[in-house]
Parts: C-alpha cells; structure tokens; sequence
C-alpha cells in the first residue's frame, strides 16, 4: 500500500489556481464532449449533464439517446440524436456503431447514467470500451455496468469513474482487493487504497467520503473540503471533470481536481 501524500483543496483554495485561470478563450479550443445515457424510463442524467458541461464552458457538447425517448423529446433533438434501443427502450446492441461513430467527432465521452438495468446495454457498453481508446467519463448508473466487468477498464486509455462510496466498495470487491473498503474508513486509509488502485489498476477515481471529495489519478490525490454535505452530485461533477480534461488534457490530475473545485462553488 502506497503512503499517500496528498493535495488539499477547501472551498476557498483551489490547489491549482494556474490551471483555474488557463481556460480556452475561444469557443473552438473549448473542446467537444459527447454525452452518452437515458432510458425510455428516466432522461435526467444525460440533460443534467449536458447544462452543467455547457455551464462548465464546453465549446460543443452532443446528446446520445436511446431512440425509445423519441416519444418523450420529439424526432428532432436539437443538441443531439439518437441509437437503437431495446424493446425495454435502453440501448441495444446496434447502438454500437453509432456510440463508435460520434466518439470520432468527439474530444471525450460521458456516460452520465440512466442507462436502467439491461443486459444489451452492458454488452454493448463493455464492447465500448474494449473498442474505443479516447477519454471516457463514467457516472451514476452507468459506473454499474463496467465495475461489473472490470477487466474492460485495464489498458484502454483515460477512464474516470465518478462513483458512489457503495460503488468503489463493489469495484474493489469484484477485483478482489485484499483490504475491504469500509464506511469506517478515515480519510487516511481510504486515500492511500484509492492512490494505490490509481497506481495499478490504469483508472482515475473521483469518489466521495463524508464531506470531502477524492480525486485520484495515476497515484496522485487530491481531497476537496467541503462546508457543506452534497447528496446529488455525481452527474453534474462527471460532466465539469469531462470539459476540464478536455480543456487541459496535459494537466489531467490538476484538471479533474480543478473541476471539482470549481463545481462546488456552485453545487445546485
């Protein structure tokens, strides 16, 4: 187990004020972002997401749909289009190509979550990321599927998962990590397992642990302090992680703590 020596950041303190102030003036060196979710059941992880990118200052962000949520959102999506879905209206898999297709155009790719539960979807989620070797950003429900088959997360380029303690708790489970991740856990122990998982596992962490939030890549940390606790907080963080590693993309570590600094000075 590694001996963490970690970088604190409070409300007040961003860590990396040179990384703060160095965002692209112009529009089309802010970046694109695709936003891959949404289920015939629930649309509010990837719309979420799409406002807090735009309002995180992306040049371009894009929305992929299952095509069920026709029905809800009308055939013309303005900010973006459609994949196959399943009869259950979560994506197929023939949703593939088209996942594959607008990453091409894309800087980096959020999953944001309201997938619903399906094994399509896991399929073709899974074929995602064994194929594409972009920037890919992993939220809420969507951080299910793959920790669910972790070995697709090894060796395939940056992948950050913004997760839920429950969810590092069932990460580490499934790759048998000796040392069990518990509630219990302080703020000391729990750095030094997520550095060290940085450091061997070839993915980034951003994970919260009562009031602070942890940001682990390539065996660096950083905690965020926060005044005050947040309940829902993992779409709109992954997607302001999303356009500042998009922004910064030789920074990621001062990029990705960044953003969640920047996120929490307007956590609604």
């Amino acid at each position: 187990m590694a001996n963490t020596d970690f970088t604190k950041q409070t409300v007040t303190d961003p860590a990396f004020s040179d990384v703060l102030w160095s965002k692209p003036e112009n529009k089309q060196a802010r970046g694109k972002l695709l936003i891959i979710g949404g289920n015939e059941q629930g649309l509010s992880a990837p719309m979420d997401a799409f406002n807090a990118a735009t309002n995180a200052g992306i040049g371009e962000a894009r929305v992929l749909l299952p095509n069920a949520l026709k029905k809800v959102t009308g055939n013309v999506l303005e900010f973006g289009s459609y994949a196959p879905s399943t009869p259950s209206g979560s994506f197929n898999q023939l949703a593939l190509a088209e996942f594959i297709d607008s990453s091409v155009w894309a800087d980096a790719t959020l999953f944001a979550g309201s997938l619903g539960r399906n094994s399509e979807t896991a399929i073709v989620l899974e074929k995602y990321l064994q194929k594409h070797k972009g920037p890919v950003i992993i939220s809420q429900d969507a951080v299910d599927y793959v920790i669910a088959a972790t070995h697709v997360l090894t060796k395939r380029g940056t992948t950050i998962l913004v997760m839920s303690l429950a969810q590092l708790q069932k990460y580490a489970k499934n790759i048998k990590l000796p040392q069990a991740i518990t509630l219990q856990m302080d703020l000391l122990q729990l750095t030094a397992v997520v550095q060290d998982l940085s450091s061997t596992r070839g993915v980034s962490f951003v994970v919260k642990h009562l009031k602070n939030i942890i940001v682990a890549h390539d065996g660096n940390v950083s905690v965020t302090q926060l005044t005050d606790d947040i309940d829902v907080w993992r779409v709109k963080t992954a997607a302001c992680v999303s356009v500042w590693l998009i922004q910064q993309p030789e920074k990621p570590f001062e990029a990705i703590s960044t953003a969640v600094w920047k996120y929490i000075q307007k956590k609604d």
